[in-house]
């Protein structure tokens, strides 16, 4: 019977060994002869060999063991079947949290490490609005628009997922520890790369087709001409995934490769419910629609003919300003509140 260390070895192979690895497996053949196979037709890098391999792999579960992680292997029950199906999908990944995380649908929301507040927010806002119908939210755990949309899902108590360009044990970046953390407790934080690994550049446009292998489709909310979120889209697409993006500001020129997406063809997002309706799922009621009454949190928190400020509405409403900010833009355009000025905001 095939071991996690056969499955750990054909993982420490090149990259470009993946598909030819993968066509193996999926043929039937036992990992320990596929591994057997590539080594005796390609040639490995300097230092490397098949004892040195194994060696590595053995260290690589001692040390998942060690710090917690779960490994799944290509035969596993719990191996996501929408990975699985994708041309070139890991043999095995190692995950930090919850293992039944891998048993929702998930949409996968990406974009600028240096987002606006504007990106920030949509996604922020997205990420819950998804989580509150139970889907689950699949990012790359970055700076800017991958880390508001772990926030946003985490904020709604839903799922989310984070996939590392390093080792599941290493959180890149480091001030994102906390926040891999919180996301263990109800979701995960995985990566095919084994324990220990440090991140390198090479390894982050590897994990963008595990980001978008994962979900049912993937949301970019405000990319430019070179941003690695493209990279994901253009996975997806390969997947035969659903590629969506959110419009924004034209001047600012942060915005060129979502709109380019746009123009090939991705579905414009605006609210959850776009989402929802692209992948036929029937969205739940909801208090951003028109019709928000009294129950709705924000609302609750306004008194009729009074002003309040942003910071007394968010502190009453348990919301946080990044999720705040668009529900009142929201209220503002259903004609239940209105602007006062200097940051605050009437209730009609």
């Amino acid at each position: 019977m095939p071991s996690t260390a056969d499955y750990a070895a054909l993982s420490l192979l090149p990259p470009a060994w993946r598909i030819d690895t993968v066509d193996q497996l999926r043929r039937g053949r036992d990992p320990c002869d596929v591994l057997e196979s590539l080594l005796g037709t390609r040639r490995l890098g300097p230092g490397m060999t098949r004892a040195s391999i194994q060696s590595l792999a053995a260290l690589a579960i001692a040390r998942g063991a060690s710090r917690g992680l779960t490994p799944l292997v290509w035969t596993d029950a719990a191996y996501p079947p929408m990975l699985a199906a994708i041309v070139d999908p890991p043999p095995m990944v190692w995950l930090r949290g919850c293992v039944e995380a891998l048993e929702r649908q998930a949409v996968a929301i990406v974009g600028s490490r240096a987002g606006s507040p504007y990106a920030l927010a949509v996604a922020e806002r997205l990420a819950a609005d998804l989580a509150e119908r139970g889907i689950a939210i699949v990012s790359g755990l970055a700076r800017g628009v991958d880390s508001a949309a772990h926030r946003g899902a985490l904020g709604a108590g839903g799922t989310t997922i984070g996939v590392l360009g390093s080792g599941a044990d290493v959180v890149y970046p480091s001030e994102h520890k906390t926040l891999a953390q919180e996301m263990t407790a109800r979701g995960a934080v995985l990566s095919e790369l084994v324990p220990g690994t440090r991140p390198l550049p090479m390894f982050f446009p590897m994990r963008n087709r595990i980001i978008s292998g994962l979900s049912r489709a993937v949301v970019v909310v405000e990319a430019g001409e070179k941003s690695g979120s493209l990279i994901t889209a253009r996975a997806a697409l390969d997947q035969g995934r659903d590629v969506l993006a959110v419009p924004g500001n034209v001047l600012s020129g942060r915005n060129r490769g979502s709109h380019a997406l746009l123009r090939d063809g991705a579905t414009i997002v605006e609210t959850a419910e776009d989402i929802l309706e692209e992948l036929g799922l029937s969205p739940a009621p909801s208090s951003h629609r028109v019709g928000a009454s009294a129950a709705d949190p924000v609302l609750a928190c306004l008194t009729p003919g009074e002003s309040s400020d942003v910071d007394t509405i968010a502190e009453q409403s348990g919301l946080s300003i990044a999720r705040l900010l668009p529900r009142l833009f929201d209220l503002e355009v259903k004609g239940l509140v209105r602007r006062a000025g200097g940051g605050r905001f009437i209730r009609i």
